[in-house]
């Protein structure tokens, strides 16, 4: 697999994409039991999937020049 291969970019972003869903989630959690740290958690979680958005649509433009 090279890095110019559509799956090293889909591989290299599941495992952040599930980080951002697990601090969603957490998030999510702690807002609804009353807990502190739970919106904070929950906008670091929207923020981590889309810098993974990001770095989809930028890696997938430089795939597509070359």
């Amino acid at each position: 697999m090279s890095a110019h291969d559509p799956q090293f970019l889909y591989m290299i972003l599941v495992l952040p994409t599930l980080f951002g869903l697990t601090l969603v989630g957490e998030g999510i959690n702690k807002v609804m039991n009353s807990e502190k740290g739970g919106y904070l958690s929950l906008i670091f979680g929207i923020l981590f999937i889309g810098v993974v958005i990001f770095a989809y649509f930028f890696f997938s433009s430089m795939l597509s020049k070359t």
